[in-house]
Parts: structure tokens; C-alpha cells; sequence
């Protein structure tokens, strides 16, 4: 006899109407998580583009000819960590792809010497090639770089007819270096020659890559208002935010509508589902099982379609993702994590509002419910 009240009992047997209400939750689970997801990998994009920029900091004069002695001399003496010789470098603007169009990217011009010392900072070990000859019109990038812009070494990184990349004699590619930071570089020489403004930056590296952050905020802080632009990581990760804070406020409204409109929905199908069985409660009480036994199975079935439903649709939105990343996402290079954990948290409202729905709708029910009533009329 406790067979007929495991909650699994009506669930198996009538899956024609089971499957619809889980159904309906594996369509919302997949469409939040595949939203969200999708969302945020614009700005994961953004910090996996730059994220090399969390190897050093940036100066960049404002109006001076260049990141003078002096400033540098300050920063050598005054740092609160051990720094790395400082790099003199000069940058020419590139374009790499993203979801959302191009992003303007800085092609390092650097010595010889420094390209070798800023390539070991990253972890470059492997280089398909060779590094740029000083003075030569040519360019070594990494390998997201290279799938992003479908480049090839020979092809010209930058050009005269391209106003967003431009050389005056096309730089051709000459090493990809097999890496996970993007990243270009070239010869400090031949920008020296060609290309305009001619003034120097610089690259401020800690001795201890833990201690870059402590060093970024301290440069940033002791030039804050001064002649000299500070790029750093944590700014980077500033501006982000900032930037997409309005739009994940939309995102919140979009989501919290279509959690109300599904939970309004189960709702309105958990209550037909539970008229539809009315006879089957009055008989079973009738029989001798209490109210409590019958609202235990019936939460019981609730609580199995709610997870079930969950689950799948976590499932299917993983397959969605995997799917995404390997046909459109790696081909170009953009960034998407298919274990999004805040895709995945923005899906629990949806169990939980549908399980509080059958939770009303049952207590609703089960308030009035009458067996006598019931068996009466099936003996009518």
C-alpha cells in the first residue's frame, strides 16, 4: 500500500503529463543560462583581451615629449615592491575582433632585447618563426591574435590603406608566439623611423608577478592628475563594470519578467494538474490515508519535477554553450566560460517560484478539500 503514495508513482505513470511541466522548466533554465552566459562573455572577452596588461603597468605621456628619466628615476626609488628594469617602449594602434565590433589594440614597439624580456614575462616558450628584426617592417603576435584576425605569418599586420591599423610600409608578420595572452609586437626602430607621435612609454614590471596589483595602485595613486596616463588591470576591470552596469540592470528586469511570467504559468498548469486528480485523492483518503499523507506525496512529485527540470535544463543549456563555443566562439577566439556561475545562479529563482506556486496551489486545494464530496459524486 505505500507504493501507491511514493511520489515517483504518479510521476512514471503518467508521463504525458509530467514531462510538460518539466519541460517547461528545462526551456526556461535554458534560456536564462544561455542569456546570461552569452551576456557575460562580453566583458570576459574584454579582461581575456587584455588581460596581459595584468603583467605591468602602463605610463603613457599626456602633453610631454615621453616617459622622462626623472619620472622613472621616481618610480625606481619610490616603489613599495622590487621592480624589473623598466621598459622604454612606443605603441602604434591596432584593431582585433570582438562580439560587439572592434576593439582598439596597441602594437608594442619594442628593442630587441625587451621583446625577449616582455615575452618571458609572459611565458612565452614557443614561438612558430622568429622575433622581428630591429628596424624591419615586421611584427610578432600571439596565437589568439592570429586566429581572431585570420592571420598568417607573411600576412601584413599593418598597412597603408588600413586607417585602423596603419603602417607607412605594410609589417609583415614574421612569429606567432603560442601563447594564451594577446599581444603584438614590433621592432622599436623602424617605428622610431615611420611612424608619429614620436614620444616614449613605458612598462613598469614588479620583480614578484603577485606584487603588479600593489604596484598599480601605487603608481596610479602618486600620478593621479599629472602629465602621464596609468593603464593598469584593476582600472581595466573599473571601467568594465562601469561600462556594462546599466546593461546588466536590463539584463535584471529582463530576467525577473521572465521568472514571473513561467512561474505564473506553472501555476496556472500545476492547478489544472491538481484538478484533474481530484478523484484520486477523495478515493485514496476514503481509503483511510490522511490529508497529511496526500500533501506529503504531492510536494513530494513537486519537489521531483522542480529538480528534474532544473537539472536537464542545466544539461541542455551546458550542450547549447559547448556547441556555441566550439562552432562560433574558438574559431574567432572570443571568450565564453559554459560553467558560467552567475548564468548558473540566475536560474534558481525559477525552481524556487515554481515549487512556492505549487506549494499555493496545493494548500489552496487541500484547505476545502471534501473526500466525502468526491467519492459521492463518482458513485453518482
Amino acid at each position: 500500500m505505500k507504493r501507491i503514495l511514493t511520489f515517483s508513482t504518479y510521476l512514471v505513470r503518467n508521463g504525458g503529463k509530467s514531462l510538460p511541466l518539466i519541460g517547461v522548466i528545462v526551456l526556461a533554465v535554458l534560456l536564462i543560462v544561455g542569456i546570461v552566459a552569452l551576456m557575460n562573455s562580453i566583458p570576459y572577452s574584454i579582461r581575456t583581451i587584455y588581460k596581459h596588461s595584468k603583467n605591468y603597468t602602463g605610463l603613457v605621456p599626456r602633453s610631454n615629449a615621453s616617459v622622462d628619466h626623472n619620472i622613472r628615476k621616481e618610480i625606481r626609488d619610490g616603489s613599495p615592491v622590487p621592480i624589473e628594469p623598466i621598459l622604454v617602449i612606443r605603441g602604434s594602434q591596432a584593431q582585433v575582433k570582438s562580439i560587439v565590433g572592434g576593439w582598439p589594440f596597441v602594437v608594442l614597439a619594442m628593442r630587441q632585447d625587451d621583446m625577449r624580456r616582455y615575452a618571458k614575462r609572459l611565458n612565452i616558450t614557443k614561438i612558430e618563426g622568429r622575433y622581428p628584426k630591429a628596424g624591419e617592417a615586421e611584427a610578432l603576435i600571439s596565437e589568439p591574435v592570429a586566429r581572431n584576425l585570420k592571420l598568417k605569418l607573411g600576412d601584413p599586420l599593418l598597412k597603408p590603406d588600413n586607417a585602423d591599423a596603419y603602417s607607412m610600409f605594410p609589417v609583415k608578420i614574421v612569429g606567432i608566439a603560442q601563447t594564451d595572452y594577446w599581444t603584438m609586437m614590433m621592432p622599436y626602430e623602424y617605428h622610431e623611423k615611420y611612424h608619429f607621435p614620436p614620444y616614449d612609454s613605458a612598462l613598469v614590471f614588479a620583480k614578484n608577478p603577485a606584487d603588479q596589483d600593489k604596484l598599480d595602485r601605487w603608481i596610479h595613486e602618486k600620478y593621479r592628475g599629472a602629465n602621464l596616463r596609468v593603464f593598469a588591470y584593476f582600472l581595466l576591470e573599473e571601467e568594465t563594470n562601469g561600462m556594462f552596469r546599466i546593461l546588466y540592470q536590463i539584463l535584471n528586469v529582463v530576467i525577473f519578467t521572465l521568472v514571473a511570467v513561467i512561474t505564473l504559468m506553472m501555476a496556472m498548469l500545476i492547478n489544472i494538474y491538481q484538478s484533474q486528480r481530484i478523484q484520486e485523492f477523495g478515493l485514496l483518503q476514503a481509503l483511510g490515508y490522511t490529508r497529511r499523507d496526500l500533501i506529503r506525496r504531492v510536494l513530494g512529485e513537486s519537489i521531483a519535477v522542480v529538480l528534474v527540470g532544473w537539472i536537464l535544463g542545466v544539461a541542455a543549456a551546458q550542450g547549447m554553450l559547448q556547441l556555441v563555443k566550439s562552432r562560433l566562439m574558438d574559431p574567432n577566439a572570443f571568450a565564453l566560460d559554459v560553467w558560467d556561475r552567475s548564468a548558473l545562479l540566475y536560474t534558481i529563482p525559477v525552481p524556487v517560484m515554481i515549487f512556492l506556486a505549487a506549494v499555493g496551489a496545493i494548500w489552496s486545494r487541500f484547505r476545502t478539500f471534501d473526500p466525502v464530496s468526491v467519492v459521492e459524486r463518482r458513485l453518482a
